[in-house]
This record gives structure tokens, C-alpha cells and sequence, in this order.
């Protein structure tokens, strides 16, 4: 006789308990199926803190490559060269590379069952970052092979870069029929952002690539966006140009101004459109969207991770010219933000390259439509007597702002952008705030194409890095780049100029820079040591000619000085190792033989 009803539906919810969890899909029979790609394994705590950003939270030993413990893994080879692949690619592939070596490294455990990598993530990641390793003349990880450690969809592999793309590769597909150029003016995720720059960079990798400078309070990684005719490498006597975003956390205007920026440089470039080729053939640009990926969350008590990679940024790139894009008004300022007398509120407090600093934010504010609109009652409308721009302490002085920091303890001139009087603009206003904004922002990195420009180098033509540049009148000097570059922002008039190190007498040149010169003029300075020649060189006017580069020309043959860095990362012809070898032989017993392309 069956059993009554009520007490064999509870023997079958017994039973039901009593089977363990499936992590993965169960087969018609309502059996837990195992992908080909797991094996079983006891999972743990995922504690490397290389990989403490992983998808996932647990691992298991040993790991696919018979590591057993945690000491065996954090001095292996491997890990090693997996910790310092930010430094040794100079942010390129990174962290995609880094959380793919975790894969095997720390490999992905869920309900005692080990997951395998998908191979297609490696194959395509290999594509794109195999040159980053050549250039460094190292070979590929053996660890990252993708045929031995990562394996196929149809075997139940994972994405390990899955917390990159956030799942939200769907939401960004562009619609049917729309040309690849088309921008999607609306407001940005950080996730999605990350995914417009990287696939920017991709559709122009021959002018863009995106790189790290650090990682937020939160641990996001804050990305920029570069673009040049040799992305990754400072070119001699090409200007660095910067621009940020997202300061704070609830001004996301000029976030989502230098996202559509990054779009509307790769795709004009491709178009041939010849003000932009021009502009990135000439000049390297670097975007950072957001400074402050964390938000609201976070805003501006916690920003120190982010204040501290800033300044590391602007102190390994010899930065010419730079603009903060802010929220909250529409005006223009530039340093002093900091009042020449701390208790003043507000006070007049100019640099000593006062009309420098007019000239560059009027380059901004005078092609802003908004900016130049006669109405007393708009946004902005009370600096409309003073052209739209303001010195910053003139407004209102605080300490510890960057465009300060920049002018004192660096080369950069900054100046503040006030894009508009609300910080979080609806996303139908964010197509007109693009059309105020993008001619001045490229009218503003054109002006970095001002002054002068030159080498220093003694008698041997040996750059003189460091060397000081003066101007007679203008009690704050610039100091060359490592390669002996410099650049000179002035305006136009006649300037005497001044190039002096220790153990080199100063050299003295006469310039004039006329009024409608679009392009800064090249003055090179040869210096001489004490004792072995004249104290000063006056060589007089310089004027363009048919050598001068504002002619298309090069004086000092351009194309025939040495790039330190270049020459560093060439394969090393007398057989003997690579620069990094010996990096890698200190820290472990180890000798990771394997990196080694000879």
C-alpha cells in the first residue's frame, strides 16, 4: 500500500535536501553536469594579493602548475614577473595579462571542482600584447600557453577577465547600420568606460593604446587613454598634453567630455580628417576620463591613492600643458588658486607667466559659444566682464589645488575648466555640451604648439638632462626632459633666453615670437664647459628658415638622435642578457630561463 500522500512528498523533500548544491548546469535527468574544463579539487581562500582582484574568491593546490602552497607560489618565477608586468610593460595589457596569469596561477574553485580559462581570452590577448613583450626582448610565458593551460567554450570554460567587462558588452552594442564612428552620447559606468577607451585604443592601435597610473581607493584602475604617432614612448621636442576628469565624484561632465573626446580623435583620425592627423602626429595627448572612478561613494575624503598616482604621473612624463575639467559653473581659471596673502579670501594672486596663462584660457574660452554669450542672467554670466576667465585666487583661495602643484613643482601649466553650473548634467544635454566643448578642447591642446622648443646638449651633442631654461622678466623656470628636450610656453614679443647647468657656462639667445606664429619656434642651446670658451653666446634673432622646423625641417636632424629608451630595449647584440635578467635572478633562486627569446 503507497505510502499517503503528505509523507511521500516529504520523504522526496528529504531526499531533495539532502543532495549537495550544483555549481554548474544539471543534465535533463536532474543530475549535476561537470564541464570537461573542472577537475575536482579542496577549494580555499584565494590570498594572493596579486590576484585580489580575481572574479573569484577561492582557490585550490595544487595549482595547474603543481604549486602546492602559498610560499611555493609567491616565490616562484611566476608570480613574480606577474607582480611587476605594470612596470615592465609600462601599463600596456595590464591588468588583462595579470589576471590571466592568476588563472593558472590561482586557478578558479567552485564546489570543489577547479575551472580552466577559456583559451580564446588567451589567444586573443597574446595577439595584442605579444609586441609589448618583444619590445622588452622577452619571450612569451610558457605559463601562459594557450593550448597547455586554458581550454575551449565548449568545455565549460570561464572568462577570467569577466569582472573587466562587467557583463556589459550587450548594453554597448551599437545599433544596427550605425558606422563604427558613431558616439553614444550618454553617461558611462566605470565599467563601460574602461570598454569605450580599450576598444578605442583597439580601432587606432597604431596612434592609441590605454595604460594604468594607479588604482583608486576602491581598487579601480585609473585608465588613460593616449594617443601619438608612437604610443608608449616620448618623442623628441613633442609636447605632452593632459587631461582630466572627474575630480570629484559628483562632477561627471567632463568624465563623459573626454570619453566622447577619445572617440572623436581615433575616428577622425581614420577619416583623414588633416587638423586631426596633424594634431597627433605632432603632439602626445593623454586622456584620464575619471580621477575619481569610486563616485559619490568615496568623493573627496578618500581621494589619497588617487592624489598620490596623479603626482607620480606627472613627475615620469614631462608634461607641457594641462586642463581639469570641473562641474559646477562656466568659467575658466588659472593659478594661483592659493592667495598670495593666506588670510585674503580673495585676492589677485598671478603667476609670474601671467599673460601666458591669459592666453591659454582664452584659447578655451573664446571658442566656447556659452562662454561668450552676452547674457548677464546665464550660467557664468558674472565673469562675463572679465571674458569668461579668472585667476583662481581671484575668485575664491584655497590651498592644495593641482593646477598650483603643477606650476610650482613641475614644467605643466594647468588650468581649471568650470564646465557648466550643474555637476550631473541629464543625458539629453550632454550632446550640446559636447558641441560647446569640443573645439575648445582642441583649440586649448593646440596651444601647446606656442613658444619654444629645443635641445640642450654639450659639445659632444650628449643631451643635458635637467639643464635650466630662464626667461629674463619671467621669474619661473622650466628644466629639460632626460633626452635634453624642452619645450617653452611664452607669448608673443621678444624674450631674452637663458640655458644653464652646473658645470656648463650659460648660453644667452635673443628670440621673438610674432603674434600670429601658431607653432613654437626651435632654439636649440650647445653649452660649453667652464673654462673651455665664452661665458655667453648671443647668436641673436632666430627667424624662420629654410632648416627652421616651422618650415617642415629639422636643424638638429631629428630623425638621427638617440632614444635612450628605445636603444635599452633592443635585443642586445653581443649575446649578453636582457636589462631585466638580473631583476629576476636577485629576488629569486629561481632562474626563469624561460623568459629568454635567445
Amino acid at each position: 500500500m503507497p505510502p499517503p500522500l503528505p509523507l511521500l512528498l516529504l520523504t522526496v523533500l528529504v531526499v531533495a535536501a539532502a543532495r549537495p548544491g550544483c555549481e554548474f548546469e544539471r543534465n535533463p535527468a536532474g543530475e549535476c553536469h561537470r564541464p570537461p574544463a573542472a577537475d575536482s579539487a579542496t577549494c580555499v581562500d584565494l590570498q594572493l594579493r596579486t590576484c585580489s582582484d580575481a572574479a573569484y574568491n577561492h582557490t585550490t593546490f595544487p595549482n595547474l602548475l603543481q604549486h602546492r602552497s602559498w610560499e611555493v607560489v609567491e616565490a616562484s618565477s611566476e608570480y613574480i614577473l606577474l607582480s611587476v608586468l605594470h612596470q615592465l610593460l609600462e601599463g600596456q595589457c595590464n591588468p588583462d595579462l595579470r589576471l590571466l596569469g592568476c588563472a593558472v596561477l590561482a586557478p578558479r574553485c567552485e564546489g570543489g571542482w577547479v575551472r580552466r580559462p577559456c583559451r580564446h581570452i588567451c589567444e586573443g590577448l597574446r595577439e595584442v600584447c605579444q609586441p609589448a613583450f618583444d619590445a622588452i626582448d622577452m619571450a612569451w610565458p610558457y605559463f601562459l600557453d594557450c593550448h597547455r593551460y586554458f581550454t575551449r567554450e565548449d568545455e565549460g570554460c570561464y572568462d577570467p577577465l569577466e569582472k573587466l567587462r562587467g557583463g556589459l558588452e550587450a548594453d554597448e552594442a551599437l545599433p544596427s547600420g550605425l558606422p563604427p564612428t558613431f558616439i553614444r552620447f550618454s553617461h558611462h559606468s566605470y565599467a563601460q568606460m574602461v570598454r569605450v577607451l580599450r576598444r578605442t585604443a583597439s580601432r587606432c592601435a597604431h596612434v592609441a593604446r590605454t595604460y594604468s597610473i594607479g588604482r583608486s581607493f576602491d581598487g579601480r584602475e585609473l585608465l588613460v587613454i593616449e594617443f601619438s604617432s608612437r604610443p608608449g614612448q616620448h618623442e623628441l621636442m613633442e609636447p605632452e598634453v593632459k587631461l582630466i576628469g572627474n575630480i570629484h565624484g559628483n562632477e561627471v561632465a567632463g568624465r563623459e567630455m573626454l570619453i566622447y573626446l577619445a572617440q572623436y580623435l581615433c575616428s577622425e583620425y581614420l577619416l583623414g580628417n588633416p587638423r586631426i592627423q596633424r594634431l597627433l602626429n605632432t603632439t602626445r595627448i593623454h586622456l584620464l576620463p575619471s580621477m575619481n572612478p569610486d563616485g559619490y561613494e568615496v568623493a573627496a575624503a578618500e581621494v589619497a591613492p588617487e592624489t598620490k598616482a596623479i603626482m607620480k604621473w606627472m613627475q615620469t612624463i614631462p608634461f607641457v600643458l594641462s586642463a581639469s575639467l570641473h562641474g559646477g559653473d562656466l568659467v575658466v581659471s588659472y593659478p594661483f588658486d592659493f592667495s598670495k596673502h593666506p588670510q585674503e579670501e580673495k585676492m589677485f594672486s598671478p603667476t609670474p607667466d601671467e599673460k601666458m596663462f591669459k592666453l591659454l584660457s582664452r584659447a578655451y574660452a573664446d571658442v566656447h559659444p556659452m562662454m561668450m554669450d552676452r547674457s548677464e542672467n546665464r550660467c557664468g554670466g558674472n565673469f562675463l566682464k572679465r571674458g569668461s576667465i579668472i585667476n583662481g585666487a581671484d575668485w575664491y583661495s584655497f590651498t592644495g589645488g593641482m593646477s598650483d602643484f603643477n606650476y610650482l613643482h613641475t614644467n605643466c601649466f594647468e588650468i581649471t575648466v568650470e564646465l557648466g553650473c550643474v555637476k550631473f548634467p541629464p543625458e539629453e544635454a550632454l550632446y550640446i555640451l559636447w558641441q560647446h566643448n569640443k573645439e575648445s578642447l582642441l583649440n586649448f591642446v593646440e596651444t601647446v604648439h606656442r613658444g619654444i622648443k629645443g635641445v640642450v646638449t654639450d659639445k659632444f651633442g650628449k643631451p643635458v638632462k635637467n639643464a635650466r631654461i630662464s626667461v629674463k622678466g619671467i621669474r619661473h623656470d622650466i628644466t629639460t626632459a632626460p633626452d635634453g628636450d624642452y619645450w617653452r610656453l611664452l607669448p608673443p614679443g621678444i624674450h631674452i633666453v637663458i640655458a644653464q647647468a652646473p658645470g656648463y657656462a650659460k648660453v644667452i639667445k635673443k628670440v621673438i615670437i610674432p603674434a600670429r606664429m601658431k607653432r613654437a619656434g626651435r632654439v636649440d642651446f650647445i653649452l660649453q664647459p667652464l673654462g673651455m670658451g665664452p661665458k655667453n653666446f648671443i647668436h641673436g634673432l632666430r627667424r624662420t628658415g629654410p632648416h627652421d622646423p616651422l618650415g617642415g625641417a629639422s636643424s638638429l636632424g631629428e630623425a638621427t638622435e638617440p632614444d635612450p629608451l628605445r636603444a635599452r630595449r633592443q635585443p642586445s647584440a653581443d649575446g649578453s642578457k636582457p636589462w631585466w635578467w638580473s631583476y629576476f635572478t636577485s629576488l629569486s633562486t629561481h632562474r626563469p630561463r624561460w623568459l629568454l627569446k635567445y
